[in-house]
């Protein structure tokens, strides 16, 4: 009759008696701390994979008070933006081993955000990401003090030491300045949310080319980021040929290409478009659409090295510089002649 009982799993103290050391050396080991020799920690590694020894994060976590958990919350939306930059975050931080617990809230309800923010300090979590895709929320959370870091993922005009962005208002001025060079004088704007943040420096960004280069400022109109919301806006506005169109995001200058054409207006002969993020579809659109790309998988990697930086050294006070976008110029917003 054969034994059926379970093998029991390795712990700290089998791998320290095969490697020769103490438990506390292993320990140092697991938890990436300095003063451990490389031989030692050659030694102790090859120890944990022979017995196949994984640490339980509740004992991690009684070792170095840390749990390598990182609290994310995404707003309640499946926008290109917030959903690229919560991918992207989650890669950073496994490249980096620490575990990703996501919640998703309300993106406007400062009560859900705060709620969010207390569930996730009951976890013990190491840090708190926050994607903002309100200008409430933000303010609301700047103003809080917790016991641990809060990193928020927000455009603004004021850097903040908890913010980490992409350059919206440089990204914004680089696709007005490309229309304006293109020979449009009348350069309009078709905006995200008012109340986001990234469309509000975009807004900004829009508003300060024009003014810079002495050209009227139009109407602007406010979508909320859907194809629906930019054909809508489209199909009713005073856009006539000659003019420029720079458009809050990609999926509403779908719905603007849309309009137009159904208008009897001509993409770019009659109107030349520009678009924002540079979604996988805007290549592939007739005309392909001139576009300001956002680079989500270094933002992914800035807010992990920012995140990297509040929990292992407090004390230290740094602004991450907003990262650069790239106008990719193509067919919607240049003519042959």
């Amino acid at each position: 009759m054969t034994d059926a009982r379970t093998p029991r799993a390795a712990n700290i103290f089998d791998v320290a008696r095969l490697a020769g050391v103490s438990h506390q050396t292993v320990s140092r080991v697991l938890n990436d701390m300095p003063n451990v020799r490389p031989a030692t920690r050659e030694r102790v590694e090859k120890a944990i994979a022979q017995l196949r020894y994984s640490p339980s994060p509740a004992a991690r976590a009684l070792v170095t008070r840390r749990t390598r958990t990182i609290g994310l919350i995404t707003p309640g939306t499946v926008q290109f933006g917030p959903t690229s930059v919560a991918t992207h975050f989650n890669f950073a931080a496994r490249s980096e081993r620490y575990n990703v617990d996501a919640i998703s809230s309300p993106e406007s309800d400062v009560a859900a955000v705060r709620s969010a923010i207390d569930g996730l300090l009951r976890q013990r979590v190491d840090a708190i990401v926050l994607i903002v895709v309100d200008l409430d929320v933000l303010a609301a959370v700047q103003g809080l003090e917790l016991d641990i870091p809060l990193v928020a993922v927000a455009a603004t005009s004021r850097p903040h030491p908890q913010l980490v962005a992409i350059d919206q208002y440089r990204g914004a001025r680089s696709a007005v300045r490309h229309l304006a060079e293109s020979g449009h004088r009348r350069i309009h704007h078709i905006a995200g949310p008012a109340r986001n943040p990234d469309a509000a420096e975009r807004v900004r960004g829009w508003r300060d080319e024009l003014v810079a280069r002495r050209l009227d400022i139009p109407p602007l109109a406010y979508g909320d980021w859907s194809a629906a919301s930019g054909f809508g806006i489209a199909i009713e506005s005073d856009i006539a040929p000659g003019d420029g169109i720079f458009v809050g995001n990609d999926h509403m200058a779908i719905g603007v290409l849309s309009a137009l054409r159904e208008r009897g207006l001509r993409v770019p002969e009659d109107v030349g478009i520009v678009g924002f993020d540079n979604v996988p579809e805007a290549a592939f659109l007739h005309p392909a659409l001139t576009t300001v790309e956002q680079d989500f998988p270094a933002l992914g990697a800035l807010i992990m090295q920012k995140v990297l930086l509040v929990v292992e050294q407090p004390d230290v006070v740094t602004e991450a510089t907003p990262l650069p976008t790239r106008l990719i110029v193509r067919q919607s917003s240049v003519t042959d002649g």
